[in-house]
């Protein structure tokens, strides 16, 4: 593991999604999530951080430093133990244990943050070894993401599907025989059923996103770290298509606000690189999408306008297009084959 990041970050990710549920509701018959008064799409903090972490497991295949600790379907209490067994505790025991070491909440909480990228990352409550027996408490994470917002009201539809299968139990059937000479009994409504799909025909999503340099200290939040976010933010829906989805990509260059300092002073720039040198709504305020005077309902990334001021960035702060996942970060202007951003 290398240093710590030394500047603070804010970055802006569009994305859209035609005919598919972004992020159904569960409470709702897992209707697209919508905010009741403006009719506006959402995409929760929380989905979207699965699908980093999906794309992370994925990607890095459980290498060193890069296991993620939330997991689905994953009980924590496995890599709680694998901590343990790291700082030789018995799990059993870790009462005793900590009379002996008073420091072991924090030789746990080191271990957790330099094994697990999503500890490192958006930080945890670890509160959960054997009981409340250890607390290693709360790690606060140095990226957070905001929710999803649609630029525009979204319309959640509830569609009507035919399922041309059924699984009926039949009566007393014990082999393929009776089944099929049950099937040869039926009419053929009988063997279709009803099925609901829930989607949006489209809507196109603004999610806002924060890098700490001053809390990166404390789970050792590196550059390289900072890469793989990048990089899995821009893939996160590459990996992640299914049928309930539709089409979902990240449709912009990934828009990177990075604060450097100002200062002739060595020492007190490097400490306004850390803690920034414009408020983060501002930066944000620099970047505009709207919808086209003659579009009605957009139905494409390409029925909006997308518009960034680079000669409104403020002094000590850069501002930076990823393009693509693998693809480096152009500071400072737009990247060449970009069609869709242009100077606001």
């Amino acid at each position: 593991m290398s240093d710590p990041i030394k500047n603070r970050y804010e970055f802006v990710v569009l994305f859209d999604v035609e005919n598919g549920n972004p992020n159904g509701d569960p409470d709702a018959g897992n209707m697209p999530r919508v905010d009741p008064e403006t009719g506006y799409g959402l995409v929760t903090d929380v989905c979207l951080k699965r699908k980093i972490r999906n794309y992370v497991e994925m990607a890095k295949e459980d290498a060193d430093h890069y296991h993620i600790y939330i997991k689905d379907g994953v009980p924590l209490n496995s890599s709680d133990k694998e901590a343990c067994a790291y700082v030789g505790a018995d799990p059993d025991k870790l009462k005793e244990a900590k009379k002996k070491d008073e420091h072991l909440d924090e030789k746990i909480r080191d271990f957790m943050c330099s094994n697990f990228y999503d500890i490192r990352t958006f930080g945890a409550v670890m509160t959960t070894f054997t009981k409340g027996a250890l607390n290693c408490g709360q790690v606060r994470g140095p990226v957070q993401i905001t929710y999803g917002k649609s630029l525009d009201a979204v319309l959640p539809l509830d569609i009507s599907i035919t399922r041309m299968a059924v699984a009926d139990k039949v009566k007393d059937g014990a082999t393929v025989e009776d089944y099929a000479a049950w099937e040869q009994e039926q009419p053929e409504d009988k063997l279709r059923t009803m099925g609901r799909k829930q989607i949006i025909p489209f809507g196109l999503y603004e999610v806002r996103g924060f890098v700490s340099a001053n809390l990166a200290e404390e789970t050792g939040f590196d550059d390289e770290d900072l890469n793989v976010l990048f990089e899995a933010i821009l893939n996160m829906y590459e990996h992640d298509h299914s049928a309930s989805k539709g089409e979902m990509a990240v449709v912009s260059p990934l828009i990177i606000f990075r604060h450097v300092g100002t200062d002739t002073d060595a020492a007190q720039r490097i400490r306004q690189a850390k803690l920034g040198c414009a408020p983060a709504h501002k930066l944000f305020d620099l970047v505009k999408v709207t919808k086209k005077a003659s579009v009605s309902y957009p139905r494409s990334y390409r029925d909006y306008d997308a518009l960034v001021s680079l000669d409104r960035v403020p002094k000590g702060v850069q501002i930076g297009f990823k393009p693509s996942a693998f693809a480096p970060v152009v500071w400072d202007a737009l990247p060449a084959d970009e069609d869709w951003f242009c100077h606001g």
